[in-house]
C-alpha cells in the first residue's frame, strides 16, 4: 500500500513543497529512503522508528521505501520527521489516507514522541495556503507564528499521539488564533532618547534618518556616545505594521534566531555585529545560504561600529542590499534572495587612536595613517550614506547636568507623521531614501533661490552626481519633518551640512 503526506522544506527563507511517499511491502525488515535527503533526513528514520513504538503505535514490519519528492531538491533538516510518520500510520490504517490531502505536516520528533520545534513555520504556512491547502499540522511552538496566514487553519501539536488523534477525529483541538500586537512603547526595551545628554544635533540627524530611511555615518572620538546614539534608533522609528511584521518574522524563523520566541515578531531589528564578522555572517551565505546580519536588520537598522575595522570585502558587498534592499547569494545549484532593507549606522574614530582634531587629548597617529584609516570605507559606500555627523565628546558641564534629550515618543510622532506624507507621496511603505532619479526630478523641484544655492554648493564642494540627489532626498525629508509642501533653501542648507565630514 502506498500513502503520501504533503510537508516542504527550506531554500533560503522561502519553503518547497515537498511530498512524503510511503510504500510497505512484505520480507526482511529494511527502511529505505531516497530522494536526495541529507544527513539530518537519513536519521530521521531511526527518530520515527523510536517515537512510534514509545507512543504505543507499533512500527510495521517489512521492507519500507519512503522517496521524498521531487526528486532533485536536496532535503535538509529534521522536520520531516512528523510527515514521514504520518505516510507510515496512513498505510497502516491507522489514520485515514484522505485526511492527508488538504493539509501539510511538519515537524521533528523526539524520542519519546513528542514534537519540537522547527525553523521557517511561517514559510511553510504562506506556501500551505498559496497552494490551497486547508489546514496545517506543525509543532505547538511555532503554531502563534502560523496562525497569522489568512485562510489556513493551524493546528498546534505536542505529540504524535495528538496528529493521529486528531486526524482520526478524536480530540477536541481547535485552530490557533493570532494574538493582538503589542503596544509599541512596550518593545523599546527601556531605551529613550531622554536619557541622551546633549547632542542635540545628532538627534535630529538620527530623526531625520529615520523619517526618511537614510544611512547615517557618525565620525567622533571614544566615549563621544555613538553607540548610546544608534541602539535608540529604533526607538523613534515608526511601528511595525502587520506585513511588515510578517516579513521580519519570516527571516527570523528561517534563520532559526527567534530565540524561543513565539508569535510575531513587531519590534524594530537592531543587528550590531562584531567587525570581525565573516563576509557570511554579514552579507549572507555560507554552505547552506542562510540570512547575513543586513538580511536580519530587514525593517530595522545595521549597526555597525568601529566600521573601518570591517573586513573591505564585506563593506563593499553592503552596496547592492543598501541600494536595492535585497541580497542575492548565488551558489552553484541555485540563486537565493534575502530582503535586507534597512537604515545602515556606521560609526568610526577620526584616526585610528580616536582623537584628531580634539584638544582635549593629544592625536599620536601620524597624517599617513590618518589617511589610511579613512580610505578604509571606499568612495562608492560613502555616497550612499545620506547623513555624515560629527560627534563629539561632552563638556563636563553637559555630563554633570541632567539629561535633555526629547523623549523618543515625541520624535516617533513626527517620523510618523513625516512617512505619512511619503506613502501618499510614492506609495504604500515607500520612503524618501528610494526616490528613483526620475522621481526626485518631479517630487522635489527648486525655485531660482534652491538652484542657485545648490549650483553653488556643487561647484565649491565638488560633489558628485550620487551625492546631489541625496542632499535633495534628506532635503525632502526635512520638508515633511516641518509640515512643508516644497523644498525650501533652509531645508537645503541643513542637508547639505551633513555631508561636512566627508570633504
Amino acid at each position: 500500500m502506498i500513502a503520501q503526506a504533503h510537508s516542504a522544506t527550506l531554500a533560503g527563507i522561502e519553503a518547497l513543497p515537498i511530498v512524503v511517499e510511503v510504500d510497505l511491502q512484505g520480507g526482511a525488515t529494511n527502511f529505505i529512503m531516497v530522494g536526495l535527503p541529507d544527513k539530518a533526513v537519513e536519521e530521521s528514520k531511526e527518530r520515527v522508528r523510536t517515537a512510534m513504538a514509545n507512543s504505543d503505535l507499533p512500527f510495521p514490519f517489512g521492507k519500507i521505501v519512503c522517496n521524498l519528492a521531487p526528486g532533485d531538491i536536496r532535503k535538509e533538516g529534521p522536520f520531516l520527521d512528523l510527515p514521514i510518520a504520518a505516510a507510515i500510520l496512513a498505510c497502516q490504517g491507522r489514520v485515514p489516507p484522505s485526511e492527508l490531502e488538504d493539509c501539510v505536516i511538519i515537524g521533528e520528533l523526539g524520542l519519546d514522541g513528542r514534537l519540537r520545534r522547527i525553523d521557517g513555520a511561517l514559510s511553510v504556512a504562506l506556501m500551505a495556503a498559496e497552494r490551497g491547502f486547508r489546514r496545517l499540522l506543525l509543532p505547538k511552538g511555532d503554531a502563534q507564528e502560523a496562525a497569522v496566514v489568512p485562510g489556513l487553519q493551524v493546528y498546534g501539536l505536542e505529540t504524535l499521539e495528538d496528529m493521529v488523534a486528531l486526524l482520526n477525529g478524536a480530540t477536541d483541538l481547535r485552530p490557533e488564533t493570532l494574538a493582538p500586537a503589542p503596544d509599541p512603547e512596550e518593545l523599546d526595551g527601556g531605551f529613550d532618547y531622554a536619557d541622551v545628554k546633549g547632542q542635540r544635533h545628532a538627534i535630529r540627524a538620527l530623526e531625520i534618518a529615520a523619517a526618511g530611511g537614510h544611512n547615517v555615518l557618525m565620525v567622533g572620538p571614544p566615549g563621544s556616545g555613538k553607540t548610546m546614539l544608534a541602539r535608540r534608533l529604533p526607538t523613534i522609528l515608526p511601528p511595525l505594521g502587520l506585513e511588515e511584521s510578517i516579513e521580519v518574522t519570516r527571516i527570523y524563523s528561517a534563520a532559526g534566531q527567534k530565540n524561543g520566541r513565539t508569535g510575531l515578531l513587531w519590534e524594530r531589528p537592531f543587528r550590531s555585529p562584531h567587525h570581525s564578522a565573516s563576509h557570511a555572517a554579514v552579507v549572507g551565505g555560507g554552505k547552506i545560504p542562510r540570512p547575513g546580519e543586513v538580511s536580519l536588520a530587514h525593517k530595522g537598522v545595521l549597526f555597525l561600529d568601529e566600521m573601518p575595522e570591517f573586513d573591505r570585502t564585506v563593506l563593499e558587498a553592503l552596496r547592492q542590499p543598501l541600494e536595492d534592499g535585497v541580497v542575492t547569494v548565488a551558489r552553484v545549484h541555485a540563486s537565493l534572495s534575502f530582503p535586507a532593507e534597512c537604515i545602515l549606522v556606521g560609526a568610526m574614530n577620526p584616526c585610528p587612536c580616536g582623537f584628531k582634531g580634539y584638544p582635549e587629548q593629544k592625536c599620536v597617529s601620524n597624517p599617513a595613517t590618518c589617511s589610511r584609516y579613512m580610505l578604509k570605507i571606499s568612495g562608492p559606500l560613502m555616497d550612499r550614506i545620506d547623513l555624515h555627523l560629527t560627534v563629539p565628546r561632552l563638556k563636563p558641564d553637559e555630563l554633570l547636568a541632567a539629561p535633555t534629550g526629547e523623549p523618543s515618543a515625541a520624535i516617533r510622532q513626527r517620523v510618523v507623521a513625516a512617512r505619512r506624507l511619503q506613502s501618499q507621496r510614492l506609495g504604500p511603505g515607500r520612503v524618501n531614501a528610494k526616490m528613483t532619479p526620475r522621481e526626485i526630478r518631479e517630487l522635489v523641484p527648486l525655485d531660482d533661490e534652491c538652484k542657485a544655492f545648490m549650483r553653488s554648493v556643487m561647484s565649491r564642494l565638488n560633489l558628485s552626481a550620487r551625492v546631489f540627489d541625496r542632499i535633495l532626498k534628506v532635503a525632502r525629508t526635512i520638508a515633511d519633518l516641518n509640515g512643508q509642501q516644497r523644498v525650501t533653501k533652509p531645508c537645503l542648507s541643513e542637508a547639505v551640512q551633513y555631508r561636512q565630514t566627508e570633504l
